[in-house]
């Protein structure tokens, strides 16, 4: 049972990054698998909730992949995302988002 994600980079203000999260082990389908964040100094948030409208996620179950697309990235949005399943306690090794100004 495994979440790896991939996708992450250092970006400029403005810019998009699409990150992945790929499923081993268990069916994304129907599973609470979610996309979370933490920022430096920061506690863990759910991406879509900070991301005010930005931020799309999209499932592709036949590929257990679930999408994360960040558009006009803000250097606020620096931090560390990854994919988190509470119902299994486990999460991923996060993939590192740099924003600069």
């Amino acid at each position: 049972v495994r979440l790896v994600e991939s996708g992450g980079g250092s970006v400029q203000t403005g810019e998009s990054l699409r990150l992945s999260c790929v499923v081993s082990g268990f069916a994304l389908s129907g599973s609470d698998v979610k996309w979370a964040r933490r920022g430096p100094g920061k506690g863990p948030e759910w991406v879509l909730s900070a991301g005010q409208g930005r931020f799309t996620v999209t499932r592709d179950n036949a590929e257990n992949t679930l999408w994360l697309q960040l558009n006009n990235l803000q250097p606020e949005d620096t931090g560390l995302y990854y994919c988190t399943s509470t119902s299994r306690g486990i999460s991923g090794q996060g993939t590192q988002v740099t924003v600069s100004s």
